[in-house]
């Protein structure tokens, strides 16, 4: 494969990324928070199941080892209460100012590798912060006009750096990445519809209602585009697949506009290039200032 059909491919799991905001939105008309977010990702459980086999057929040398459950364990935990706090969110706030919101994680990553494991993130990451909180502000209309779910996404995606953290570490030190994403889909379908059965209805109506935001939401953006981007990331420089990433931002302010008919301000629209432009700068930054260090003479 080719590093532009490589970067294609990613473009394409961002836009299904930012498109299943628009979903994860429509589907509360017909079911509860714990009932959709459960519902699709076992059927993202079932979709990236077989190319967990794969997985394990290639790689058969390579074991999920017993030091590996306690990082797993994080990783499914993590992701399980990022995801739900953004499905409530979603509830609140619009599904563009999810989509920026939620992208904020990529700038709290390395900070947070800095604090809790002592990591060194590059200097780059320090203007990006100011530029997320500028964005932060911009795009909520002052700090008065951030709502509760606006809070909700900034919450989640704090436990979805950690997620990333550890998913990191897990994957690297097993070799076994979809493995451990079948994991984590599993872990996060089984436990929230236990608990939806608590505090909310099933009907099998509503499952009829909402199939195509589960199937959108599950089986493409869980399942498929997941297995897209561990697929293209072997052919295609990191930086290029940041960028390509990262468009799950826009492709979700794109789909609100044209699908929900949401609009942004001026103020909010330069809050959500902020945004954008400081996660650009963190994850493409650090490679072009190390390619011009050595083309520099020392």
């Amino acid at each position: 494969m080719t590093r532009a059909s490589a970067n294609i491919l990613l473009l394409m799991a961002g836009f299904i990324w930012g498109m299943a905001f628009v979903t994860q939105s429509t589907a509360m008309e017909s079911l509860g928070p714990l009932q959709f977010t459960g519902l699709r990702f076992l059927l993202a459980a079932i979709v990236v199941f077989p190319f967990a086999l794969r997985e394990r057929r290639i790689h058969s040398t390579k074991k999920i080892q017993k030091a590996h459950w306690p990082m797993i364990l994080i990783v499914c935990v993590c992701f399980t209460i990022g995801t739900v706090l953004q499905q409530l969110g979603i509830l609140i706030t619009s599904v563009t100012n999810a989509g920026f919101l939620t992208a904020v994680y990529v700038i709290l990553t390395p900070m947070l590798v800095r604090v809790f494991f002592k990591g060194q993130p590059h200097f780059l990451v320090w203007p990006a912060s100011l530029l997320t909180l500028a964005g932060i502000y911009m795009l909520g209309g002052g700090l008065t006009a951030l709502n509760m779910g606006d809070a909700l996404m900034l919450i989640c995606a704090v436990f979805w750096s950690f997620q990333v953290i550890y998913m990191g570490k897990a994957a690297i030190s097993s070799g076994r990445p979809i493995t451990i994403a079948a994991m984590q889909f599993t872990f996060i379908g089984v436990t929230t519809v236990i608990i939806s059965f608590f505090y909310e209805t099933y009907t099998l109506q509503a499952i009829q209602d909402a199939w195509f935001e589960i199937f959108f939401a599950g089986a493409l953006s869980g399942g498929v585009a997941f297995t897209i981007q561990a697929f293209a990331q072997q052919w295609t420089a990191p930086s290029d697949a940041a960028i390509m990433l990262s468009s799950e931002a826009l492709f979700a302010a794109l789909a609100a506009a044209f699908f929900l008919g949401e609009r942004l301000s001026g103020t909010g629209l330069l809050g959500c290039m902020l945004i954008f432009a400081s996660i650009l700068l963190v994850e493409v930054g650090p490679h072009f200032i190390n390619a011009w260090r050595k083309k520099v003479p020392q």
